[in-house]
């Protein structure tokens, strides 16, 4: 059997390129990458395209049928962060090689080796969207635990194929899950995560919820925290105001044109945001019966906008609003982001906001939160799961190879 691939270049092999893990991968713990950022990487429209273009490709074997698929992009702000050339490669699925007697996964490999070599690369690192941490890597365990909005899920033959070509780990991390938010005998958040209130009127501390206008106003300051809090982070690089702000425009259109304002929330001190943290209800659990709902959750497409939604950066997307966010998530939700200023670093500000999210999350009706990749050795990020009982979900990790 022979392995060929092709750039896709028609609607009809996008298709196909968006179908292929569908196809491939259990429906009740594969959860897809929405297609609109598929197809936006296509189009040459997404925030990657600062960059330079994304290339998709698929693999297909002698009857013609996908068995593979890869994209390839660089990223110059990545390149500056590891100090190398790096080629990227991301959207990576392939079939298992046993039942085929060929491997699609060495075919695709290849490929992104002589990209980058062409390119002047010396090392690439996958599967990555338009930076490692945007994107979930390969699962090493918990492979029997769906995945989640963001949180990505791949079989074990995944990992022992890059390895077997040559692969190294890099970036390890884990994803976290904490269940039973809403149980009322579980530990309550002052005891969950202590913080001396009194400080709150000596240091002019104040927790804010994410409300329109107000969000409107202090989500350029967000992003600067961000930005500051990922500095000395090497897989982490910085966001832009227009890739900050359509990140919010996708997640509101992934949940119908809303954000849960109560999984929003930031500390600002003598008026200045200082630290904050981010959840959204998951809508993955759709995707967790059969092909038809993962395929449906694949193909949201930013809508919903209202009348009061909050424009930044030239997008517009609707206001933040708590209503039926848990029913609509079966009461399950991901928390996204974490940051604090580095001087501000050490003080508990974070333990001081976990506290109120947890508070949130129970008395909002959602039982299960989810966490996306925490890089391994994180301890301060790991402390707000384990604050709510969390343990870890998946094991993963990238994947770097050198070029010759």
């Amino acid at each position: 059997m022979t392995i060929r691939v092709t750039e896709v270049t028609t609607p009809a092999e996008l298709r196909e390129f968006c179908d292929l893990p569908l196809r491939l991968h259990p429906s009740d713990l594969y959860v897809p990458v929405p297609e609109r950022r598929i197809r936006a990487w296509y189009a040459g429209t997404g925030p990657l395209r600062r960059y330079g273009p994304v290339h998709l490709y698929l693999a297909r074997d002698e009857t013609g049928c996908p068995v593979g698929r890869t994209c390839l992009h660089r990223s110059s702000a990545l390149d500056a962060r590891v100090g190398r050339s790096v080629q990227l490669f991301g959207l990576t699925e392939f079939a298992d090689r046993r039942p085929l007697g060929d491997d699609p996964a060495k075919e695709l490999f290849d490929l992104a080796e002589q990209a980058g070599t062409m390119s002047g690369c010396d090392l690439m690192i996958g599967p990555v969207e338009q930076c490692p941490d945007e994107s979930p890597g390969v699962l090493t365990s918990g492979f029997d635990r769906r995945g989640f909005s963001g949180g990505g899920w791949s079989p074990p033959y995944y990992a022992a194929a890059y390895e077997r070509h040559g692969f190294t780990r890099r970036w390890p991390g884990r994803t976290w899950i904490c269940e039973g938010l809403d149980d009322p005998g579980r530990l309550p958040p002052e005891k969950a995560f202590p913080f001396d209130d009194r400080r709150l009127a000596d240091e002019r501390l104040t927790v804010h919820r994410g409300r329109g206008r107000a969000l409107r106003r202090v989500l350029p300051q967000l992003r600067a925290v961000l930005n500051a809090s990922w500095a000395e982070v090497e897989a982490r690089t910085g966001v832009s105001a227009a890739d900050f702000a359509e990140e919010f425009a996708a997640w509101a259109g992934e949940l119908g044109g809303g954000l849960d304002d109560r999984l929003l929330l930031w500390l600002s001190r003598e008026g200045r945001p200082v630290a904050f943290v981010l959840a959204v209800p998951d809508l993955s659990w759709r995707g967790a019966r059969d092909r038809p709902a993962r395929r449906a959750l694949a193909r949201l497409a930013p809508g919903g906008l209202r009348a009061g939604g909050l424009r930044t950066g030239g997008l517009r997307f609707g206001g933040l609003r708590a209503s039926a966010a848990p029913e609509r998530s079966r009461g399950q939700a991901v928390l996204v982001a974490m940051a604090t200023l580095p001087q501000w670093q050490g003080r508990g500000y974070l333990t001081l906001l976990a506290r109120e999210l947890y508070r949130n999350l129970g008395a909002a009706g959602y039982r299960v939160l989810r966490g996306h990749r925490v890089p391994e050795g994180d301890a301060a990020a790991e402390a707000a799961y384990r604050g709510m009982g969390g343990r870890p979900l998946h094991g993963t990790a990238f994947y770097q190879r050198g070029l010759r």
